[in-house]
């Protein structure tokens, strides 16, 4: 499996992943699709940090994203959707963008990447409740699902309140 950094041309493949990985009978359009598309026209989406999985046919397995949040003033990273296609689900595929995106983040000197997800699922990568570090989330009923994983360049003293980019407001 090859991770790369997502092209213009992957985009529609991106985004039937994203609905692939996400669908459920009541919602025919999964909100993590929405999400992703007004992620890209805004001002926080860092291309360098949209990254593909390749499978072995050539097709798109995976994708994940990091885009730009803050915490208090600071800019820190914001991860998420990470999809999977259904077919590609259990084989690693997710384990490796994870690995690859937080790789990826650390040598571009980012002081850490925050996410709401399962604790059973992130723990594996080194993510910790937000609030072990000072970091609080958007939501306080989020408890231990806000997530935060430190790279190198973070600092002790990078504490306060997490705010994702403006599309996340509005799911």
């Amino acid at each position: 499996m090859l991770i790369r950094r997502e092209a213009p041309a992957d985009e529609p493949a991106v985004r039937a992943v994203t609905a692939d990985a996400f669908a459920k009978q009541e919602t025919p359009v999964p909100v993590e699709v929405g999400l992703l598309d007004r992620l890209r026209t805004c001002g926080a989406w860092l291309p360098e940090l949209s990254l593909v999985a390749i499978g072995d046919q050539g097709e798109i397995a995976g994708h994940v994203v990091c885009t730009r949040g803050h915490v208090g003033t600071h800019p820190v990273l914001a991860l998420g959707p990470l999809s999977v296609h259904p077919k590609h689900q259990h084989r690693g595929v997710g384990l490796a963008l994870v690995h690859s995106v937080l790789g990826a983040a650390d040598a571009t000197g980012e002081p850490l990447v925050a996410l709401l997800g399962n604790p059973a699922y992130y723990s594996r990568f080194g993510f910790r409740a937000g609030t072990q570090y000072g970091i609080t989330p958007p939501d306080p009923g989020w408890g231990d699902h806000f997530q935060v994983r430190t790279l190198t360049a973070y600092e002790p003293a990078l504490r306060g309140a997490f705010a994702y980019p403006e599309p996340f407001n509005n799911l």
